[in-house]
């Protein structure tokens, strides 16, 4: 007899598994012939970037390269100036994963752990430090289980509503930065662009039917030498960029967590309308990633059986990633950092960057405690004519509690950090570092859930009934469902006989009358 199955395919995707790995990276670089000598030091910008992943079997291999900037000091005329020069050099590990397979989904990111400069001639630098892989892999799962039957036998149906983690897609957006900045006629004119950064802040991510609204700050900073002398000046401009990315299916009930990275910033000085340099033609490519995820709500078939025929039914247990929940929280992170008597003394801060990396998480009930930290450097004017411009360097810890409800300490999470904004000042004999961070988690736990996927009808007969009618004494851990199923019966039968008000509250010794009685 054919029962009719109608199916539903389920597509679900879990973390399989993630780690990291310690990359050495180390090099000697000769300074351009168009460079003076290396007198100093002062600055080492190290930005790592992943050009390519590639999922093996048990391991995610990746690939990538390091743009540096150096910032020094060379002597001209008995007097410093400071220089800059750049390199790149590549790099490539991988980190192992049980488990993974060709193919398969995964996300991966670096940062700079530690990263030294140090002079080995006044024509060459070493570098040496370590770049910090991380790597996740994720395996979807793709099964059929059954969402209901149309036969013409009584078909008794135990349904219970579960709802399933999915992912709606990810939106890839791309932002072409382009803006002119101009310098005011209370700074020189431009003579060399020495640094520069571009940082992604105040984002605002609106998911809406079919599309990804996507808007953000892009704060672009750069420090530059004057053309006809020595001094170095400061400049900022804060871009607004927005973007709509379509992704079919998604909607403004679902949820999403999107990352930002910086493909490269080109700086190129330009003249004036008066034949000045005094433009700064930038342009940046911006690519944003939007995972958008959302809890399906199902109705479950746990059991099922018939009053006039037998059934055999095929479920299987599967493995399902539960997201407990996701939130962000802002941190706020301050350090005076003192000025020493080995250090030249300050007269005006030029500059303040940092780097914001995780060294530690952990979930506790509700919540995750993140723990990580800030690599601040301040560039500075000095009250010294020879070393006119000096760096000052520190690494400040920081706590940050995300509030996730119902997390467990056996569950896993996922953490990402941020460094939305960071300003220094003088304070007394010391620099006031203040920093905002933006910390993300999300919680995850795993779930195993038996699925009923094939039902068929077996030739054996239904037991025969000796009695018109039976009376059953209630036991511990009986429900109606249980007792209709074991005497070939329904619970609407044993509802309208025994005029239960309530057919989900029965209780231990209370007494049932059964229509018939199967041998069992």
């Amino acid at each position: 007899m054919d029962l009719n199955l109608l199916k539903e395919n389920i597509e679900c995707e879990q973390l399989l598994g993630e780690n990291f790995v310690n990359t050495p990276v180390k090099g000697e670089y000769v300074i351009p012939d168009t460079h003076p000598d290396v007198y100093e030091v002062l600055m080492l910008d190290a930005k790592p970037y992943i050009t390519s992943k590639d999922v093996m079997q048990d391991k995610l291999y990746m690939e990538g390269y390091i743009d540096y900037n150096i910032l020094y000091l060379a002597k001209e005329e008995d007097k410093g100036v400071l220089y800059n020069t750049r390199y790149s050099t590549k790099f490539s590990n991988d980190m192992q994963i049980a488990g993974t397979e060709k193919d398969m989904l995964c996300e991966a990111e670096c940062f700079v752990e530690d990263m030294y400069c140090k002079i080995v001639n006044e024509r060459k630098i070493s570098i040496e430090g370590i770049v910090r892989l991380k790597g996740a892999v994720y395996k979807k799962y793709n099964f059929e289980i059954i969402k209901d039957l149309d036969a013409l036998q009584d078909i008794q149906m135990l349904r219970n509503p579960i709802s399933i983690d999915k992912i709606a897609g990810t939106a890839t957006g791309e932002f072409l930065v382009k803006t002119n900045i101009k310098i005011g006629a209370e700074k020189p004119e431009i003579g060399s662009i020495l640094k520069t950064n571009l940082n992604i802040h105040k984002k605002k991510i609106t998911v809406l039917d079919d599309k990804v609204n996507v808007e953000a700050f892009a704060k672009i900073e750069l420090i530059y030498r004057a053309k006809d002398n020595r001094d170095i000046y400061y400049v900022i401009d804060d871009i607004f960029i927005d973007k709509e990315v379509g992704l079919d299916g998604v909607n403004s009930f679902m949820e999403s967590y999107t990352d930002f990275t910086v493909d490269g910033i080109n700086t190129d000085p330009k003249e004036d309308d008066l034949g000045e340099v005094r433009i700064i033609e930038v342009e940046a490519l911006v690519k944003s990633n939007t995972r958008v995820m959302y809890k399906k709500e199902i109705e479950l078939i746990e059991d099922m059986y018939s009053p006039n025929m037998m059934l055999n039914m095929n479920k299987e247990d599967y493995e399902l990633n539960v997201m407990q929940g996701h939130s962000k929280n802002e941190c706020i992170v301050k350090e005076n950092i003192e000025i020493t008597s080995d250090m030249p003394g300050i007269r005006e801060i030029i500059m303040t960057e940092g780097k914001a990396y995780i060294t530690d998480k952990k979930i506790v009930e509700d919540k995750v405690v993140v723990e990580g930290v800030l690599n601040a450097e301040v560039m500075y004017k000095t009250t010294d004519d020879e070393k006119y411009i000096y760096t000052l360097k520190e690494d400040i810890p920081f706590s940050c509690a995300v509030d996730i409800p119902g997390a467990k300490i056996d569950m896993e999470c996922m953490t990402k950090v941020v460094l939305e904004d960071i300003e220094a000042n003088i304070e007394a004999n010391t620099v006031a570092i203040k920093t905002l961070i933006e910390v993300y988690s999300r919680v995850n736990y795993t779930s195993h859930k038996e699925f009923l996927v094939n039902v068929e009808p077996i030739e054996e007969e239904v037991p025969e009934k000796k009695a018109s009618i039976t009376i059953y004494v209630v036991q511990q851990g009986d429900t109606l469902w249980k007792i209709a199923k074991r005497y070939y019966t329904t619970v609407d039968n044993l509802v309208l006989i025994n005029e239960i008000d309530n057919p989900d509250v029965i209780k231990p010794g209370q007494k049932l009358i059964i229509p018939g009685k199967a041998v069992i």
